[in-house]
This record gives C-alpha cells, structure tokens and sequence, in this order.
C-alpha cells in the first residue's frame, strides 16, 4: 500500500506544481486553492508511505514523479521546449524512479 500512496502523492505533487502556474502567484482563487489543496494531500500521503518505506527511496521517487510529471505537462500546457536532451533526461529520471522501486 506504500507504494500506492507514494504513487498518488506524486500525482498531486505534480497537481500543485502545475497549480502554481495557474494561480499566477496566488492571485487567483481556485487554481491556488487546488495548489495548496494538492500540496497538502501530497504531503500527507508522502508521510504515509514513509511508514513503510525507506525515507531516501520515498522522497527520492516522490520528487522523480513530480518532476518527470511537471515537465511533460509544461511541454503540453505550456509549449516548453521537448528536446532531445531534454526527454532523454526525463527518461533517466524515469529509469532512475524504476531502480529505486526494485531496490527498496
């Protein structure tokens, strides 16, 4: 069940990432109402996965998700640049989140 929940909590950590960008520095009410929502979700279901899991591993993969999620949904909602280097680094992060799930 701990890899479930850090599942989830890397989902809403890319929520509130994404969040951000909508609520324009808070000055918009719903999107910075789901950013805060979403932070505080992917917070608690972090600490609930930290009960089982090694806190290296947790946070290592729970930062890997919202990373590699971030950058896909900028390069989709906002036009970032999708190079090759770029997704050849979202892969590592991607290979990276798979090692560390076979390791703990």
């Amino acid at each position: 069940m701990a890899w479930v929940y850090l599942l989830i909590a890397g989902l809403f950590e890319v929520t509130w990432a994404i969040g951000l960008k909508y609520a324009e520095g808070f000055t918009r009410l719903v999107p910075s109402v789901i950013t805060v929502v979403g932070m505080i979700l992917s917070v608690v279901l972090l600490g609930l996965a930290l009960r089982e899991l090694p806190v290296g591993t947790g946070y290592a993969v729970w930062t890997g998700i919202g990373t590699v999620g971030a950058a896909i949904l900028g390069m989709i909602l906002f036009q970032e640049p999708a190079t090759a280097i770029r997704l050849g680094c979202i892969a590592l992060i991607v290979v990276g989140i798979i090692g560390l799930k076979f390791a703990a």
